[in-house]
């Protein structure tokens, strides 16, 4: 994937805010899930601070947090890569996934009253759009609201906490699937299933649902990670 310059000047941030550090963490989060930085690409101190218009010192901040998040990897006498991204570990994040989503979107459709229901069509509404105009950020953004609604409505809050944590290479694992063919239709589509099924206060439906759509996306992405992991 090429840098244009374009893409690389959107990094820079004009108006130092009282929140720098935050501004900088959530620029690289969003360029490395993205793609703009590619996987095993090195992340060289001098270069970001020009391109964010930022210190050292938050770089440093900044990159420290991408390795918590695992966006980020530290080589011996390389220093921070962007991670690469590996079949084992996307298939153990499908499988917490598969677990922890398929049993908030069953409570969450035992305990849907008219509120949620109202609430959850509304980030529907906002998924379909976004999908509509092919905007994987975007499409993002409305995933997690959507789920967040799911999960505290569900009582599953601490799950939701583990989510989370995990959100940033979720999010790059659903980039990656959202740039295959039609992805960007048929994830939404099952997801509007999912939605169906609480609408209906059906647990056992949504739950299936569920299980199929995160095991839809875990087939695509071990068909594009799988073949360089048993090179």
């Amino acid at each position: 994937m090429s840098k244009s310059a374009e893409n690389l000047a959107a990094l820079r941030i004009e108006t130092p805010p009282a929140t720098l550090r935050e501004l900088a963490l959530k620029r690289m989060r969003r360029a490395i899930i993205s793609g703009l930085f590619e996987p095993g690409e090195r992340l060289v101190e001098r270069t970001l601070c020009d391109q964010l218009g930022v210190s050292r010192s938050v770089i440093r901040e900044v990159i420290r947090h991408l390795e918590a998040e695992g966006l980020v990897e530290m080589l011996p006498k390389q220093g921070p890569i962007v991670a690469r991204l590996d079949w084992d570990n996307a298939r153990q994040i499908y499988d917490i996934r598969i677990a922890l989503e398929s049993a908030a979107v069953a409570d969450c459709a035992r305990l849907a009253d008219a509120g949620i229901k109202a609430k959850l069509a509304a980030a529907m509404e906002e998924l379909d759009r976004t999908s509509r105009t092919n905007a994987p950020a975007a499409i993002l953004d409305a995933t997690t609201e959507l789920y967040r609604i799911i999960f505290e409505a569900g009582g599953h809050t601490i799950a939701w906490e583990i989510v989370c944590r995990l959100n940033s290479r979720i999010s790059r694992l659903r980039v990656m699937t959202l740039a295959t063919a039609n992805r960007t239709v048929s994830g939404p589509a099952r997801i509007r299933e999912i939605f169906g099924a609480i609408e209906r206060n059906d647990p056992v439906a949504a739950a299936e649902a569920c299980r199929i759509h995160v095991s839809e996306a875990a087939a695509i992405a071990r068909t594009l990670l799988g073949p360089a992991d048993r090179a």
